[in-house]
């Protein structure tokens, strides 16, 4: 074989070798909701706002890219090797100044209660896991994150998503507990790497809106209202025509109009009546006694 075909099997050999045996870099940070590296980091959107140009004094120094802010060889053990205090910075110097304890880091509106959507961008795709973390009710944006102001369990976990249009998209549940501002700690700890990823993406949280109490219908008395005359029933043919009433006498009529209205009044006369039938009789025995008493003398003159 001559040596020229030799040398160039030996260097595609070598490239190979190389590229199989070198992983390549993952990049990646949550652009959505936004994190203080995509707003504060190189080629960050919001590096004019007070908090990212105070982040960059206190930095002391460029900021490293914003998706390349990853500790090497973690293997899980984060709340062991990322100490208190530097979480956001995953205590890297080179992005020392994420860590600056303020509440007006650029920041991201949501209502308690609600999905999140999130998008993480990577420019290339890589396995690994994904936990999400959403610091506890009453937590102090004036004071630096600490892992005791995050809960042990995760808001979302999730493995191996894909990568579409250079982003992994995930959802989450947001707790109905929290308002006010917070912070969404987000791990991604790559499989195809020994690379974790570390970001903080503030949040301010609004109370989820209580529904509505169902008002009671008021009844509704109607007024009153003059009812219509009642319209006579037409006569049909199984109806049987009422009797007409009997018309009295003229002579019932007389004695009805002759008679008193109240019979005690009838009783009265009568009485009156009796009374002077017998006084005339006795005035007329009366009479009647003392012509024989005068015509008696002369009866016996004439014998």
């Amino acid at each position: 074989m001559p040596l020229r075909r030799i040398g160039a099997v030996l260097a595609a050999t070598a490239l190979v070798t190389l590229t199989t045996t070198v992983p390549a870099s993952a990049h990646g940070a949550p652009t959505k909701p936004i994190s203080r590296t995509a707003a504060c980091a190189g080629e960050g959107t919001e590096t004019s706002s007070a908090a990212c140009k105070a982040a960059k004094k206190a930095n002391g120094q460029p900021f490293g890219k914003f998706d390349n802010l990853r500790v090497n060889g973690v293997n899980g053990r984060d709340r062991e090797v990322i100490p208190d205090g530097k979480l956001c910075s995953g205590g890297l110097d080179a992005y020392q100044g994420l860590d600056l304890a303020r509440d007006d880091w650029p920041a991201t509106k949501v209502t308690a209660g609600d999905t999140l959507t999130i998008r993480y961008t990577s420019p290339i795709p890589h396995q690994g896991t994904f936990r999400v973390y959403l610091t506890k009710e009453g937590y102090d944006p004036g004071e630096p994150l600490r892992w005791d102001d995050l809960p042990t369990k995760a808001i979302l976990v999730d493995k191996d998503p894909p990568l579409v249009d250079g982003a992994y998209r995930m959802s989450a549940k947001l707790p109905k507990d929290r308002t006010g501002r917070q912070v969404l700690y987000t791990i991604w700890q790559n499989s195809s790497t020994a690379d974790t990823y570390y970001s903080c993406s503030d949040l301010v949280l609004s109370a989820a809106e209580k529904p509505a109490a169902k008002k009671t219908p008021a009844v509704v008395v109607p007024k009153a209202s003059k009812a219509a005359p009642k319209a006579k029933p037409s006569p049909t043919a199984s109806d049987e025509p009422a009797p007409a009433a009997e018309t009295p006498a003229p002579q019932q009529l007389r004695r009805a109009a002759e008679l008193p209205a109240d019979d005690s009044v009838y009783y009265v006369a009568i009485a009156l009546l009796a009374a002077m039938t017998a006084a005339f009789a006795l005035t007329w025995m009366i009479r009647s006694r003392g012509r024989r008493t005068q015509d008696s003398p002369r009866e016996i003159e004439i014998r």
